[in-house]
């Protein structure tokens, strides 16, 4: 894994806003911060991008930027060669994400047991890291039923601060033709001690290409 995380360090050194806070911190920073009573990023305080950023790694998200649609296509490949995810089967439900599978000869029709799902989403939400989805990504699938591993293409744009946010512009964008099956997924790894929170979730394995769009 050792290449793939030195290509994120690489996108770390040359991105100004969310490279900052994607770079890793070292263990005995993070204990303090666990520890403190003061947790400086809140809605309140923190920029929602920032935010959502924060918090989604800290929920274990492999987080991606991307400035244009090229950087989109070689970080997915470079997904695909670290984890060797080649001449197999994916879950996607969406036809403008048909091309990153048709370029690298993946299957998407008729699959029964896909290797991970190529999805888009409804919203990004910052204050608790998570990603909403609803039937126009995952159709009627619940998230337990969906494979272990997840890609996500999404934009800075969809970043919304709460749940709430994110429900009102499904409300407004949608209008008449409102989907179902609205869910959110927060996990992104197995939690090392389960909480009463995280108790009968479903982690995945989730990347995140986020793409800059404002």
């Amino acid at each position: 894994m050792n290449g793939f995380y030195n290509l994120i360090l690489a996108f770390d050194n040359n991105m100004s806003l969310f490279k900052k806070f994607f770079g890793s911190t070292n263990d005995s920073s993070s204990e303090e911060e666990k520890d403190s009573a003061y947790n400086p990023f809140t809605a309140e305080n923190t920029p929602i991008d920032e935010l959502f950023t924060l918090n989604f790694k800290k929920n274990g998200g492999k987080f991606l930027y991307c400035e244009n649609l090229t950087e989109v296509k070689t970080l997915f490949e470079d997904i695909l060669t670290e984890n060797d995810w080649y001449e197999i089967d994916v879950m996607c439900f969406e036809p403008k994400l048909y091309s990153l599978l048709d370029e690298n000869k993946l299957n998407y029709t008729s699959v029964s047991n896909p290797k991970f799902l190529l999805a888009s989403c409804e919203s990004l939400i910052a204050d608790e890291g998570s990603i909403l989805f609803s039937s126009n990504q995952i159709k009627q699938h619940k998230p337990q039923d969906l494979p272990g591993n997840i890609i996500i293409v999404a934009t800075t744009s969809q970043i919304k601060t709460t749940k709430s946010d994110a429900m009102s512009h499904i409300t407004k964008h949608y209008n008449k033709n409102y989907p179902n099956n609205i869910t959110t997924i927060k996990y992104f790894e197995k939690a090392k001690v389960e909480d009463f929170l995280s108790y009968g979730s479903s982690a995945k394995n989730l990347y995140l290409l986020l793409l800059e769009d404002l």
